[in-house]
């Protein structure tokens, strides 16, 4: 058959090519990172190719093995879990170190992790589900949707005895301060005069202490907001208030409006707001540092926000969710989509957009606001419950412009990188102290490096 006849084309020649080629560089570099090329990953059901495929040096992503593997050898993690897309095509996924290490009880791909809060963005899409139904707007007040939320007082400042001077908001709180953390609310920590009107006389969270969302909102509505509306970034309860809210307005509990309008839709099988009985077997215990530098795993009932074994009373949209790397990648993937994942669509990519664009004013992107690892600054702002970045070069980051992102107390984080058509998400069981490595950080340097034609 001559060439240009029948069903060789020299176009699929040349594709005949470039495949036998790169099958063969990845046979020599003998460092298989996901399984065979060709093959449709059984967990996340993405196609499976080379690194080379889409872009990035198989060799070079060595670096990040190193790297991650370095976080093990010095027990600063257990076990770390990573996955990586580009174009929808699964090339990166990859397992590091023990789930349990008091059983040496290696970490799979799909272990369930808490998610604390990288719960956000989950709610914060359940939250445009329901905007695209026009069932809220941005510049709607809150006290629309929670009319306890009516008359709430600002802290001015504190008289000499340490109570509260209080004075009236200058606008009422809106939706869109709600979903970028700008309305008022504090968290609890107990850091600040401010965070400490959150706490009780025993120095419990008031929020996450309540019976019920109800409880949580009734006691909010005794609280004063802690700085004029839209005047700072403050990363509080506003989640908290968003997954109140999605129960209110849809007339389904909040855990189950997310299982029917995204867990089950995107096939995430294994995220919820617990781990049930059966599945127990794969959830990752917790872990902290000793003081001699030894990894300690924390008693279940010694987690933040306790077990994670039976459905809570107070499902947390903050920060109450677990999942697993390859439900998070569907997640995640669906978002770089514009909204829809194998057909099914959650949103609009206006909506995406939206979701995704910064909405903070540059005087709140100084560097004086920050919230876990990440400070609100030149280059980096936030959107409807994700950071963004706006100029990662400005930001000092390596990543494309528009990226968007979160991470979790535990160590979790993902990323949404937009100009380059990667979702990444990496899973880690290690709560925030001082010399915790910063997963995200680390990976985001060596993996970037490792994209040597991001124009493909």
């Amino acid at each position: 058959m001559q060439v240009g006849q029948g069903h060789f084309t020299p176009m699929k020649l040349r594709s005949l090519a470039f495949a036998a080629a790169w099958l063969l560089v990845s046979l020599v570099a003998g460092a298989a990172l996901v399984p065979a090329w060709g093959a449709t990953d059984a967990l996340t059901g993405f196609p499976v190719v080379a690194p080379e495929a889409v872009g990035f040096s198989t060799k070079r992503l060595e670096r990040l093995d190193a790297a991650i593997q370095r976080t093990i050898d010095h027990q600063d993690f257990a076990g770390v879990v990573v996955m990586a897309a580009r174009h929808g095509k699964l090339f990166l996924s990859r397992t590091y170190g023990e789930r349990d290490t008091s059983v040496h009880d290696p970490i799979q791909k799909d272990t369930i992790m808490r998610l604390y809060s990288m719960s956000k963005p989950l709610t914060g899409v359940a939250m445009m589900i329901l905007y695209e139904e026009g069932k809220w707007s941005a510049q709607d007040p809150i006290s629309k949707y929670i009319p306890e939320f009516s008359h709430l007082k600002v802290v001015k400042s504190f008289d000499a005895k340490g109570q509260p001077i209080l004075e009236e908001p200058e606008h009422t709180p809106m939706m869109r301060e709600l979903m970028t953390h700008t309305a008022g609310f504090a968290g609890g920590s107990g850091t600040t005069p401010q965070e400490r009107l959150y706490q009780d006389g025993h120095g419990h969270n008031r929020i996450i202490t309540a019976a019920n969302l109800q409880e949580m909102i009734d006691r909010l509505a005794q609280l004063p907001l802690i700085y004029q509306p839209g005047q700072a970034w403050y990363y509080g309860v506003s989640v908290e208030i968003q997954g109140y809210i999605i129960q209110k307005i849809s007339g389904e509990s909040f855990p189950d409006y997310l299982k029917h309008h995204l867990f089950d839709p995107l096939q995430m099988k294994d995220s919820g707001f617990y781990v049930p009985a059966g599945k127990l077997g794969r959830f990752s215990p917790n872990y902290r540092r000793t003081d001699a530098g030894v990894l300690q795993l924390i008693p279940p009932q010694e987690n933040l926000l306790g077990t994670f074994e039976t459905p809570p009373t107070l499902p947390l949209g903050g920060g109450g969710m677990v999942s697993t790397a390859p439900d998070y990648l569907r997640f995640a993937q669906m978002l770089l989509a514009g909204g829809e994942l194998n057909g099914v669509r959650i949103l609009g990519p206006e909506t995406i957009r939206m979701m995704s664009a910064n909405h903070l004013a540059p005087g709140l992107m100084t560097g004086q606001w920050g919230g876990g690892i990440h400070r609100m600054r030149p280059g980096l702002g936030f959107g409807f419950d994700f950071a963004v970045y706006t100029d990662p070069a400005l930001a000092d980051e390596t990543t494309g412009k528009g990226t968007y992102l979160w991470i979790g107390a535990a160590g979790t984080c993902f990323w949404v990188d937009p100009t380059h058509d990667i979702v990444f998400v990496g899973m880690v069981q290690r709560m925030a102290s001082d010399e915790r490595p910063n997963l995200e950080a680390l990976t985001r340097q060596t993996f970037y490096q490792a994209l040597v034609r991001p124009e493909l």
